[in-house]
């Protein structure tokens, strides 16, 4: 069994492993009077500097690779969409995994019901894959509210379950949802009975959501029609920079995906701070010590698990909508385990954690390998070298190295046919070195108190001494000593499993006694 959690100081919690020895920021007197806004200030310019260090990095390669200012601008764009939408998808799964300690795998499948939801409910009738034709708006919050229903289907069968046994009912829902939406007698049987299809494995089209971003920049969200006020003051000032009108438009839909991540951030630290996110966090630690404190966890799970998908949903449309297109093979089950490595990587259970998790994982580790080849061939051919042509298996890279003759193995490593297989095995080391150096991630093991509020250096209102609020009876040290502070337990309401842990060790410190 794990230890207490400790309430992490973006929202999210974590195992207590090492406060118990009194090392480590607990113990740090600076770090504990924080106040929340100071925190939250210092996560923000936290994940800004990792991200404006970034920028500075692929901008360099992209100078390195002689590209223009476009295409450094796209370079840029394109690994702030990926970011953004990793940002997104490991706070879902941290909502489930990290708070509640449910070990969903499927991630990869909501997200395909909540996309395909959402396109067959705004594809124009008339296109190759009919759809209903419905309004945009309509076809986000139907994909949302189907995402969550099928997770409330996983979960009703799946409530005795735990761990591996959940991890292969949510795998297998993923792959079967995947397989049924490839079937053309699916995408057949929906055509005559509803009208609507799903072209099987070739994809269907709808409308994007990045038609949204149109909308304020042209009139009527027509590119063929004049731009609005905001459009010609950004279009003029970007030709000023002769940046391309189809850059800025890129670039406007990233600000969409950046309020979508703000806006998940700030709803998991609310629900964090809560007492219902308290309970999670008990079921996570213990769920029978939280059952027998009269909460309903069977319940708990399927909210949580159903607000999870429902967020896994969303995330993917607005993924996926940036094209207007989708498709069965871009929900893979290696995505889900690309999401797990990101919030392995930050840390699970942190808020803050799973944004900058999501941002090096999408920037880094997913982005990053696909320009290697042409960085190394680059500077090669400043040094006179030259790669030749790759060779066509591992056997014939591998051989030469019995003469030290590593080009071969670099031409076959950084072949176009091979980058996606070098972005497995750069994933490979970036994890194990994590779990072997720092097992509980980038933001693991931080500090804040158990409350919903920081009650660490606030005064007692009310002493013993007749009303003076500075001072404090021997007792009340004494109390507040032996049990750690009870005004924080009594904040916390009975629903986090650390007051329960708290009372009783505070038992067997005075002899199995209350004072």
């Amino acid at each position: 069994m794990s230890s207490p959690p400790t309430s992490d100081d973006d929202g999210g919690s974590r195992p207590d492993s090492d406060a118990s020895s009194g090392s480590g920021s607990d113990s740090d007197p600076e770090s504990r009077s924080l106040l929340p806004e100071t925190r939250w200030q210092r996560d923000v310019i936290l994940i800004f500097a990792m991200l404006f260090g970034i920028y500075a990095l692929f901008a360099l390669i992209g100078v390195a690779l002689d590209f223009d200012t476009n295409g450094i601008l796209n370079v840029l764009r394109e690994i702030t969409l990926f970011a953004a939408v990793y940002a997104m998808l490991v706070l879902a799964l941290n909502l489930h995994w990290g708070y509640t300690g449910l070990f969903n795998i499927g991630v990869a499948g909501f997200m395909a019901v909540g996309v395909y939801t959402m396109a067959i409910l705004t594809a124009s009738p008339d296109a190759t894959a009919p759809g209903f034709g419905l309004p945009l708006w309509v076809g986000i919050v139907g994909g949302m509210v189907m995402s969550a229903l099928v997770g409330l289907v996983a979960a009703l069968p799946a409530l005795r379950l735990r761990a591996d046994y959940l991890a292969i009912v949510t795998l297998g829902l993923s792959e079967i949802i995947r397989l049924t939406f490839q079937s053309m007698q699916f995408s057949n049987a929906l055509e005559d009975t509803l009208g609507v299809a799903t072209n099987g494995g070739s994809g269907m089209n709808f409308p994007g959501t990045r038609g949204v971003v149109q909308y304020a920049f042209y009139r009527g969200g027509d590119r063929t029609s004049e731009p609005t006020v905001l459009g010609d003051a950004l279009f003029g000032l970007a030709e000023s920079f002769d940046v391309l009108p189809l850059v800025v438009l890129g670039w406007g839909y990233n600000v969409v995906l950046g309020i979508g991540v703000i806006a998940f951030y700030v709803l998991l630290v609310r629900i964090a701070n809560s007492p219902f996110g308290r309970v999670l966090k008990a079921i996570r630690e213990d769920e029978l010590v939280a059952d027998s404190l009269g909460k309903n966890t069977n319940l708990f799970k399927i909210k949580v698990f159903m607000l999870g998908c429902a967020l896994m949903g969303l995330a993917g449309i607005l993924w996926q909508g940036q094209t207007g297109y989708t498709s069965p093979h871009e929900f893979r089950p290696e995505l889900t385990f690309y999401v797990f490595i990101a919030l392995i990587i930050g840390g699970a259970g942190s808020n803050t954690g799973s944004v900058i998790g999501g941002l090096v994982f999408g920037t880094l580790l997913f982005q990053g390998p696909l320009y290697v080849p042409r960085l190394l061939q680059e500077g090669l051919a400043v040094a006179g070298v030259e790669l030749g042509t790759p060779p066509n298996t591992f056997y014939d890279a591998v051989l030469p190295l019995g003469s030290l003759d590593l080009l071969p193995m670099l031409a076959y490593a950084t072949a176009s046919t091979n980058v996606s297989y070098l972005r497995f095995v750069l994933l490979g080391v970036v994890l194990i070195l994590v779990v072997q150096r720092r097992p509980e991630g980038l933001l693991g093991h931080r500090v804040e108190t158990a409350a919903a509020v920081d009650l660490s250096n606030r005064s007692r209102s009310t002493a013993t001494d007749g009303g003076n609020p500075e001072s404090t009876s021997p007792v009340d040290e004494h109390d507040q000593e032996s049990t750690g502070g009870h005004s924080a337990r009594t904040a916390d309401d009975g629903h986090g499993l650390s007051a329960v842990r708290d009372d009783r060790d505070s038992s067997a410190t005075n002899g199995g006694h209350d004072e």
